[in-house]
Parts: structure tokens; C-alpha cells; sequence
């Protein structure tokens, strides 16, 4: 096999990315319509999905570096100008912001450093002046107009959520200074100087002057045109990445045409608008082609630690997140005082858009990686102090193999070892959402409140040859819970598919806090 371009796994820099050879999948089609058509955009998506990419391709746009888009689709199929103006780029990532002191320092050191750069300084002591400005002196030099490119606007909101009263206090703090801060790009003396400003974030909150005052900022999260900007289409996967698949298959011993099913499976299935146009997580799936193994690369990079503390925060039944509805209005503005969890889910991107229907979106996990890790997390977070917590990873091992009873022991000893202390109400709800994180977190193909044609299947278990139908009581009885598989005709669902089917009535006791009886049929 001929020798293959390096990946740029983890690399947000479009210079080294170019002038290093490495691959890129050209989405310059794109980023020619947001410079070409409009001037203030926002653009929502998950972390690692090349937002920070997006800017560097930007900056190098705007500062008219025509070498680097060489045989890209901007320089064979349009007639722009390569004209170089001064660039402004405040990157949240790389800002203090722990207190709002010091994210005040930070952004005034920002604008220092850019003015330093164009052979200017500021004179104006205060931040919002400061950034005024720099705007119009970098205009009046330069007589062209300016760039703002802002990476993760909320950075300095979003890492405070979920972690107690002071941090949210603190939050609160920043967000008035960046409230003040970019109120700045709507003021008449600035806005004449502008040429282009794009903003990256996971959210838009409110109080956040730039969203509540700059009418004209084009929202672009879900938008048609822009909705494969970020992430692989399918299409790309196959013209870019083929040699690559064809690697990963011979190192497994799968056909290409398996392998390609297989990352589908793991890391494809994100979606961002009523568009039917889905789109692969590109740091798990080239990280996946480079290691040559399916793992889940995403959660190595951070865990959603705020997202777990805000769902236990608000009590949500965990096993809703497959079956979330909600209309386009949750996802307009943030209320910080108000958080509304399926917009967080979504973009955050541990949910995605599964299907829209009267412009009601119905939600789902993207893939087989958000899912396991994001559960396992829950899971580890839910059953803090449960000692026998790591044997759930052997659940899919004896589902496969068919041995329930090893499935059940393993799931009553979990089930005994939590202590009484961090149990909340000790309902249906509760087991359910820790047998449903188990089960789930163990790798397998399972999926909760499955909809049938006479009702909803507690959680549904598939395997390529076998289909597991559970259903769960709650002081009553494992027979009651059959009769109910049977009398609701669960299985017919599943019956074209040629697999084994077997039926699982499980009852909790309360008393005991564990199961007291199971019983299976097939």
C-alpha cells in the first residue's frame, strides 16, 4: 500500500496542515459563502469538530495567503481577491477565566499583544474602550476592514455550570464583562471599521449583549447550507479516507465494505439540521483509522463533567435522553438562571437530530462512542462508592454468550453494593436508570423506551443474531412484567429480522434494593 498522507488528528492549524502535507478534507466551498455572502455570523458545535480549524482557515483567508489554498476548492472555482486585512483573534480556550478578574485580564492582554503585533498601543484603560480601539486604529492604518474571529465565546460561562453556587456565581460575572465586551462590535464608531466576524460557542446566552443587541448576527448552528462545514459526510469519508479503511479492515480481518459499517456504527451520525445529512466526529474517526482500533477517543479528551452534575442536578430521568422532543424555540437563546438540558445535550453533541416532523426535532445519541462513554460516565458518577461498579463491563460479554444468569448475579451484586445513602427515590424510575446505565455503558446495541405500535419496551438489547425485550417492575412481579411483553406484542417489532428473540421480566424490590425475581423466555 502506498505510503499515506499524516493525519491531522488534534491539529487546528490550517498553515501546518498545509504546508506539512497533510490531509485535508476541503471544506472551503463553505467557508467562501460565510466570507463572500455576509459579515457577523455564530456557529455552534461539539468540541473536537473543528471549530478552531475553521477559524485558522479564516485568519489565513482574510490575511490573503493564496499559497495555502493551492488546488482547494476557493482558488480553482472563484474569482477572490486575496486581500489582506488586520486580524483579530481572541481564543477562550486560551484565556483565565476561573474569576472575573482575571478574564478581564486576560482579554486586556489579548488586545495588547494583537496591538503590539500591527505596531500600535493602547491608550484607553478600560476593556470595552481598549477593544474600540484597537478596532478603529487597526482600520485607520490599514484602511481595509477588520476581522474578529472568537473561539469558544462561552468558554468562560459553560466551564462554571453544574459545580455549585459560587461557580455559577462566577459564571454570572463573566458573563456581564463579555456582556460590555462585545457590545462594543454593535457601537457606531466600530461597526463602519468591520469587515468580517464569525463566533464559535456551545451556546447562546442570554445577557450576552452580541446575541440580544447585534441584530444582525446570523445564527448558522442549524442552518441547511452550512450543515456539513464541520464533521465528514459519508461522501468524504469514501473519497478521502479509502486507503485508510482499507488498513483498518486488513488489521481487523474485516472486508472494507464491514469496516466502513463499523465506524458508521461508532462515530457517524451526527446531524445539525432538518437536512438528512449526517456527518462522522472527525477526531474519533481519524484518531480510529490512525490507531487501527474502535475505541472511544472523544471522552479521552475531557469528560462532560458539568452536563453529569447539571442532570443530577435537575433529577433527569436518564433514560429519556433517547427520546427527547422538543421544538427549535429550546434552542434559541440560554437562560444561565435556566438551563434547559436537552439544549445542552445537543450542543454539546452527546444528542443529535434523529428525525423532524412538523418542526418538532426528535433527538437520539449521534453513535455507538457518544452513548457507551457518555452512560459509563453517568454510571460512574451516579454509583460513586459502589465497589463492584467496574464489573460492568462483563454485562454484553454473557448477553452474547446467552448466560443470564451470570448477567443477573452480576447486576444484583452492583445493585447491593450501593450504598442506601446515595440512593435518591427508590421507585421504577431509579432501577430502571441504573440497569439501563449498566447495561448500556457495557458496550452493547441497547436502546430505552423503545416505541412499538402498543407501547413503549423498557430497554431493548440487539446483537446480530439476538434481540433481548426487557421489561421491569417494581415491587409486582418478573411474571407480571412477561405478560406485559406478550400482551403488548413487543416482539413483533423485531420478528422480520430472523434473530433469536428473548423475553426478560425483571422485578426490583424496594425493601431489598435490588432484584428479587427475574424470569426469560425465548
Amino acid at each position: 500500500m502506498k505510503n499515506l498522507q499524516n493525519l491531522p488528528i488534534g491539529n487546528s492549524s490550517f498553515e501546518i496542515i498545509r504546508q506539512n502535507n497533510l490531509l485535508y478534507v476541503d471544506k472551503t466551498r463553505h467557508i467562501f459563502k460565510l466570507a463572500d455572502e455576509g459579515m457577523y455570523y455564530f456557529l455552534s458545535r461539539p468540541r473536537r469538530f473543528g471549530k478552531s480549524l475553521t477559524i485558522s482557515i479564516l485568519k489565513c483567508l482574510f490575511q490573503g495567503k493564496k499559497e495555502l489554498f493551492k488546488g482547494l476548492w476557493i482558488a480553482e472555482n472563484t474569482d477572490w481577491e486575496w486581500k489582506e486585512h488586520p486580524v483579530i483573534i481572541i481564543d477562550f480556550n486560551e484565556l483565565a477565566h476561573d474569576t472575573s478578574e482575571n478574564l478581564q485580564k486576560s482579554l486586556e492582554n489579548n488586545l495588547m499583544n494583537t496591538a503590539e503585533q500591527h505596531g500600535l498601543k493602547l491608550k484607553d484603560s478600560l476593556l470595552p474602550g481598549q477593544f474600540a480601539e484597537l478596532i478603529t486604529s487597526l482600520y485607520k492604518k490599514t484602511g481595509t476592514g477588520v476581522i474578529v474571529l472568537v473561539d469558544e465565546y462561552d468558554k468562560p460561562i459553560i466551564s462554571h455550570i453544574g459545580r455549585g453556587s459560587k461557580a455559577i456565581e462566577t459564571a454570572r460575572q463573566n458573563r456581564d464583562i463579555m456582556k460590555y465586551f462585545f457590545g462594543v462590535l454593535k457601537g457606531t464608531n466600530v461597526a463602519p471599521c468591520l469587515r468580517f466576524v464569525f463566533l464559535t460557542g456551545v451556546s447562546k446566552f442570554s445577557r450576552v449583549s452580541i446575541f440580544s443587541e447585534l441584530n444582525n448576527l446570523e445564527d448558522i448552528t442549524m442552518a441547511e447550507s452550512f450543515s456539513d462545514m464541520l464533521g465528514y459526510t459519508q461522501e468524504e469519508v469514501e473519497n478521502y479516507f479509502s486507503s485508510y479503511i482499507q488498513a483498518l479492515g486488513e488489521k481487523n480481518s474485516d472486508s472494507k465494505a464491514d469496516t466502513m459499517k463499523k465506524l458508521a456504527f461508532y462515530y457517524n451520525g451526527y446531524r445539525f439540521s432538518e437536512k438528512e445529512v449526517r456527518v462522522y466526529n472527525p477526531f474519533s474517526f481519524m484518531s480510529a483509522l490512525k490507531q487501527k482500533n474502535f475505541k472511544n477517543y472523544w471522552f479521552e479528551t475531557g469528560t462532560p463533567s458539568f452536563l453529569v452534575n447539571l442532570l443530577k442536578e435537575k433529577n433527569w430521568y436518564l433514560p429519556r435522553v433517547e427520546d427527547i422532543q422538543a421544538t427549535e424555540a429550546v434552542f434559541s437563546v440560554y437562560d444561565l438562571d435556566d438551563l434547559k438540558p436537552e439544549a445542552l445535550l445537543f450542543q454539546t453533541g452527546y444528542v443529535t437530530i434523529k428525525d423532524v416532523r412538523n418542526r418538532i426535532y426528535s433527538f437520539g445519541y449521534p453513535n455507538q462512542e457518544v452513548k457507551t462513554a457518555f452512560l459509563e460516565t453517568l454510571f460512574h458518577s451516579f454509583a460513586k462508592g459502589v465497589a463492584d461498579r467496574s464489573r460492568f463491563v462483563f454485562l454484553a460479554e454473557y448477553l452474547f454468550s446467552e448466560d443470564t444468569d451470570k448477567f443477573i448475579e452480576t447486576m444484583q451484586s452492583i445493585f447491593a453494593s450501593i450504598p442506601y445513602t446515595i440512593e435518591s427515590k427508590r421507585d421504577e424510575a431509579y432501577f430502571h436508570t441504573i440497569f439501563y446505565l449498566m447495561v448500556c455503558a457495557s458496550g452493547v446495541n441497547a436502546q430505552s423506551e423503545v416505541l412499538t405500535c402498543d407501547g413503549r419496551i423498557d430497554l431493548a438489547v440487539e446483537f446480530p443474531d439476538k434481540v433481548y425485550i426487557i421489561e421491569f417492575k417494581c415491587g409486582q412481579s418478573a411474571e407480571k412484567a412477561l405478560e406485559q411483553i406478550k400482551e403488548k406484542q413487543y416482539a413483533q417489532k423485531y420478528k422480520s429480522s430472523g434473530k433469536k428473540i428473548f423475553f426478560m421480566g425483571i422485578n426490583f424490590d424496594m425493601e431489598k434494593r435490588n432484584i428479587s425475581q427475574w424470569k426469560m423466555e425465548k
